[in-house]
């Protein structure tokens, strides 16, 4: 996995840390001419608020009769953290949902999560979008249905998708369009 790990961490910018800010020279008042670093804040990607905004015509159209955000399967929705969590799925059907949180993660914590998953998980990680995808599907062990897991990450944003016999074509790519444009 070497290869992962050297694609995720390719992706990252350099000189940027962890906090969200750019170090831009400015000469100093003193009377050396070495320039001092002063932070400036980077632009924060808005977690959206709505599940079906984070979504393009054509995926809504896939998901057209599956119930969003049921109470039966918990926690959804705008979170007091400013996550989102979306929940696509009928209670009653046993091994078909879609499961989308979308967070704040700082890089550090990010690429070492997404690092594990290709190290230790067996997920495929790339890079498009100026971001790191990692996903993974595998048969359901007690349904005959394919389940699996997508996460992104971008600029501070996570979105972490986990499905079983429901993935509509298109739906990360929408997600992505929709927080980043």
């Amino acid at each position: 996995m070497v290869l992962a790990l050297t694609a995720l961490t390719a992706c990252a910018p350099d000189g940027e840390p962890d906090g969200g800010f750019t170090f831009t020279p400015t000469p100093s008042t003193g009377t050396s001419a070495t320039p001092t670093p002063t932070p400036t804040a980077t632009a924060r990607a808005e977690i959206p608020t709505d599940c079906r905004a984070i979504l393009n015509a054509d995926v809504l159209g896939q998901l057209e009769g599956v119930p969003l955000n049921d109470p039966a399967f918990g926690a959804s929705g705008t979170q007091p953290d400013g996550s989102l969590i979306c929940v696509w799925g009928d209670p009653a059907a046993d091994a078909t949902s879609l499961v989308t949180t979308i967070t704040y993660v700082s890089r550090g914590p990010a690429l070492d999560q997404l690092n594990e998953l290709a190290d230790e998980e067996g997920f495929t990680c790339y890079t498009p979008d100026i971001g790191t995808r990692c996903e993974k599907a595998w048969q359901d062990p007690n349904y005959p249905v394919t389940s699996g897991r997508t996460l992104y990450w971008r600029d501070g944003v996570l979105i972490d998708t986990k499905y079983s016999n429901l993935a509509p074509t298109g739906y990360t790519s929408a997600v992505v369009d929709a927080i980043f444009g």
